[in-house]
Formats: structure tokens, C-alpha cells, sequence
């Protein structure tokens, strides 16, 4: 399995706010969908940060993203392990098939692969 980057997702009620302090930092918006706005280096882009305000189709808000070459191998992977599952797998609208897993220090991470 392949890991293409890591995203940490930052709970924000100052998405505004927040996209303007990263961006003194060189970071631009690369994806806006109301409630999740991620910001990227254009230097490096798969430096990102993101920020939710909720999650449109999950329960909770994941700590972490984490994007994989393969998404299934991955939810086969944290099932056979025991690992607790904390939103099944499944395909969202917006072009990513995802789902997330408790780690052991008790964060929520988004295992996900773009379609």
C-alpha cells in the first residue's frame, strides 16, 4: 500500500480566518465544498492543511487524512486488525471512497483513495 500524503484536519469556526493566516505562509485554497476548505503549498502540493467545520456524511470530524493508492486493501487491512471502524466505507459524491478508523491514541483518521 501506498500513503500519497497526510492531511491534518483542524476543527475551525474561523475557516475565513484561518485560510488568511495560512496563506501569509504561502498556502492557497485548492478545494472549498462550504464545510471542508483545504489549503496547499503550490511549491509542494500535497503539503495541505484542512479545515471542517463538520463532516457532511460522517459522524465525527477525523484528526487526520490520510489518501492511499488503495482504499479497500487499506478497510481490509484495520477490519482483519480489529481495529474499531468508525464510519464504514463507502464512495462520497465529491470523488473520494473513504472511511475511518479509531487509532490507538484514540484519533479519528480518514483512510481515503480519489476515484
Amino acid at each position: 500500500m501506498i500513503v500519497n500524503r497526510v492531511v491534518p484536519n483542524i476543527r475551525s469556526e474561523a475557516v475565513r480566518e484561518s485560510r488568511e493566516f495560512y496563506g501569509l505562509l504561502g498556502f492557497e485554497e485548492a478545494m472549498n465544498l462550504g464545510w471542508i476548505t483545504t489549503l496547499a503549498s503550490p511549491s509542494s502540493p500535497a503539503a495541505q492543511i484542512s479545515f471542517m467545520t463538520g463532516d457532511r456524511t460522517a459522524p465525527v470530524i477525523p484528526d487526520l487524512s490520510v489518501e492511499v493508492d488503495d482504499v479497500d486493501t487499506a478497510y481490509a487491512v484495520m477490519r482483519k486488525s480489529g481495529a474499531e471502524i468508525v464510519h464504514p466505507l463507502q464512495d462520497e459524491e465529491w470523488g473520494v471512497r473513504r472511511f475511518f478508523v479509531r487509532d490507538p491514541n484514540g484519533r479519528v483518521v480518514n483512510v481515503l483513495s480519489h476515484r
